[in-house]
């Protein structure tokens, strides 16, 4: 069944919201992703596996990407399975793009070729200042921040072109607009890919195709919850809504990027932080 917009379930104690109706709509207003097929690079990740599970609830048969989580990544397709939608376990290096274009073959041939790529992959690694960081760090950000997306793009556009339909969203981070301590390595690759996100969006518009960006801010993700999660007063007396947000709210913007509400959505770069940053025009 289609998710109705307003009744996503967000972030354990929150209570839903009421359905969200619309006079120009007959009815409610659903993101409905059913008879999609998603992408999500790096599905077994604390936000992964939270987008993975809302376009599934939307409707979507979903390829679940992983690098090393093999376990991770068929718990993930027993879900899917209970939600009555498809799910494809698959690894790849996707910063390789023989590995990429073997995963496209193979979820073609599985699923169908994606309507719906979600660049989330990122290799993780540890912050120091500019002095202190490793070249070999930036070297990383920039292969899984913009070779990752490059590579992913050149690989699962042509079939989207060909459809004259298709939605890129990709993860991006409010780490990118703060530049502050030790961030350089995270900033660059994020910036990088920033970049080259903005110039697809004008290349592959006239294919109906959108090109979009979700910026979150420090979310709360199971990882948190699991050790059970604290206030962190100083980053949230920065945040005009004074809390974080979780891993729910940024799959709630991407699944509402992935579908045809947002037909005329391209070129955004959209933050999910609770205002701690605020994209200007």
């Amino acid at each position: 069944m289609p998710l109705d917009l307003g009744k996503i379930f967000r972030g354990g104690s929150r209570e839903t919201k009421p359905i969200i109706t619309s006079p120009r709509s007959e009815g409610m207003l659903q993101l409905d992703l059913r008879k999609r097929v998603a992408l999500v690079t790096g599905s077994t990740g604390q936000l992964g596996r939270v987008i993975v599970r809302t376009l599934a609830d939307c409707g979507a048969d979903v390829a679940l990407h992983y690098f090393k989580q093999h376990d991770a990544a068929l718990r993930l397709e027993r879900e899917l399975q209970e939600r009555g939608v498809r799910g494809l376990p698959i690894q790849a290096d996707v910063t390789d793009p023989q590995a990429v274009n073997r995963m496209r073959d193979e979820i073609a041939g599985s699923l169908g070729d994606p309507d719906i790529l979600v660049c989330n992959a990122v290799i993780q690694y540890e912050w120091k200042s500019v002095l202190e960081q490793p070249i070999a760090d930036y070297e990383s950000q920039f292969r899984s921040s913009v070779l990752h997306t490059v590579i992913a793009s050149k690989a699962f556009l042509p079939a989207m072109i060909a459809r004259r339909r298709g939605r890129i969203i990709a993860v991006n981070t409010e780490a990118a607009m703060q530049n502050f301590h030790a961030q350089s390595a995270y900033v660059s690759g994020k910036r990088g890919m920033d970049g080259v996100l903005r110039v697809l969006a004008r290349e592959v518009g006239e294919h109906q195709i959108t090109v979009n960006q979700v910026a979150p801010g420090w979310v709360v993700s199971d990882r948190e919850r699991e050790a059970g999660a604290k206030p962190q007063k100083g980053y949230e007396s920065r945040v005009p809504l004074r809390r974080r947000g979780d891993d729910q709210d940024v799959a709630n913007l991407v699944a509402f990027l992935a579908s045809d509400l947002a037909s005329f959505i391209t070129g955004a770069f959209i933050s999910v932080s609770g205002g701690n940053i605020m994209p200007a025009i």
